[in-house]
């Protein structure tokens, strides 16, 4: 069994301080028969490894210890390998002594979004908006579930068949779920979605063919106006990035404060406290809710708070915030249309506040929701912004809504390219007099004019 030594990502555990044989002169291995030459050489190689001294080693000199000891252990076992075969073990090895194993190719490319594990021989992974199976193999599934409880211990958590979920990150501040058999049938399953390693702004969204120049003038108007924006749609389908490049436009004196399930919003504003709820123990002892942080942060003297995304009674709490001079919040919450974000919302309110009739949560959520924008992972994987609604107000107990930008399908190109156009909204928006405010009603009217041109 190889000795922990760094269940984060892969990185340089420091310098070794001394440096002895890496193999036991002790143990004596006949070769094997049966296994394939790769899997014998790695069964040899990990029977003879010495952790006291590959423990202090960094990645390349590791790297270049394993590939030393494989290639002796291979010559003195007549093992056949050809230099190719045995760099990739090395690699393989390494990957599991100092990183996440398989997992660390998938990781490093900037390429893939989501990674998916069904089982060993499962890894799927997100590509350009498509998702497909890769080539990755964990060896069987106490792999996987060594791999698996690496990332959950981490992060002071741990999963097994006691605690079969859990929610974590890894030290890029990549997003994990893990879940483990009795829930799991098929073996341990691991859902990541990977980090952004750069800083996405409106330009760059404008460049993914996201939005269009006149929306992301809108969007930086409301973010200067300090609108409260609600960001909706499926998983996957880009809230969290859009709300980073939403949250750029806020002030740099400004005091924000995060509350998450996982931390993984990237504000670049130097006053920024980032709050991360916390699962119950094996107890059942120690819970911290969204609800709670949002409480919490209210006593924080926050100019604005950010909701990763609402999913429960939090949602009271939200409406609250908003309503009470946090102006220029932002959340997202899952629905499939602007509307539907209305309704989910009305919902979620219901469940910490069932007494509360309909049309005074109707009314509060008109009162302190601005604009809600609606994102989609299209077919051809691009992610749009399909939908930007203005909430005008309230008429009897029907909430009135203007859809100031409504993303309408045209066609699809013979490569599966998607083609569609905006319908623009040139009504007077209900927030002028905000906009006004803040001097940028002038850049919200002209986008307008722009898009519809």
């Amino acid at each position: 069994m190889i000795a922990p030594m760094d269940f984060g990502r892969r990185g340089s555990p420091g310098a070794a301080t001394a440096r002895a044989p890496a193999v036991s002169p002790t143990v004596s291995i006949q070769p094997l028969e049966g296994p394939d030459p790769v899997t014998q050489l790695r069964m040899l190689f990990l029977s003879r490894l010495d952790p006291a001294t590959v423990s202090g080693l960094g990645p390349d000199k590791l790297t270049a210890e394993v590939e030393r000891l494989l290639a002796e252990i291979a010559d003195e076992m007549r093992i056949h390998l050809n230099g190719r075969e045995q760099r990739q073990l090395a690699a393989e090895l390494v990957d599991d002594m100092l990183g996440l194993g398989p997992l660390e190719p998938l990781l490093d490319d900037d390429t893939i979004n989501d990674i998916m594990v069904n089982g060993p021989d499962k890894v799927f992974i997100e590509q350009r908006g498509k998702v497909v199976l890769s080539n990755v193999r964990f060896r069987d599934i106490a792999h996987v579930a060594n791999i698996a409880q690496r990332i959950a211990a981490a992060v002071g958590r741990r999963v097994d068949e006691l605690s079969p979920m859990v929610d974590a990150r890894l030290a890029d501040g990549s997003r994990v779920n893990i879940i483990f058999p009795p829930l799991a049938l098929n073996g341990p399953c691991m859902s990541i979605r990977k980090f952004a390693r750069r800083i996405i702004d409106f330009s760059v969204l404008q460049t993914n063919g996201s939005l269009t120049q006149p929306m992301a003038r809108v969007l930086e108007a409301a973010a200067r106006a300090r609108l409260n924006v609600i960001i909706s749609g499926g998983t996957g389908s880009g809230k969290t990035t859009l709300m980073n490049a939403i949250s750029q436009m806020i002030g740099r004196d400004e005091r924000v404060i995060t509350v998450e399930d996982a931390a993984e919003l990237q504000l670049q504003q130097p006053h920024v406290i980032s709050l991360e709820t916390r699962p119950p123990n094996l107890e059942g002892r120690g819970e911290v809710t969204a609800r709670d942080l949002v409480r919490n942060a209210l006593r924080m003297r926050p100019d604005r708070i950010i909701i990763g995304e609402v999913r429960g009674a939090e949602a009271f709490d939200m409406l609250q915030a908003m309503n009470t001079g946090h102006d220029g919040s932002l959340s997202t919450v899952h629905a499939n249309t602007t509307r539907d974000a209305m309704t989910r919302i009305e919902n979620m309110v219901q469940m910490g506040q069932p007494n509360l009739p309909l049309k005074a949560i109707r009314t509060q959520i008109v009162s302190a929701v601005d604009l809600i924008v609606q994102v989609e992972r299209m077919r051809d994987g691009v992610r749009r912004v399909t939908q930007i609604t203005e909430v005008v107000g309230l008429e009897g107990e029907v909430v009135t809504m203007n859809d100031v930008f409504q993303y309408e399908f045209e066609s699809e190109t013979a490569n599966g390219e998607i083609r569609g156009h905006y319908r623009v909204s040139r009504m007077r928006p209900s927030c002028l007099q905000r906009l006004s405010y803040f001097g940028v009603d002038r850049m919200w009217m002209s986008a307008l004019e722009e898009a519809d041109r």
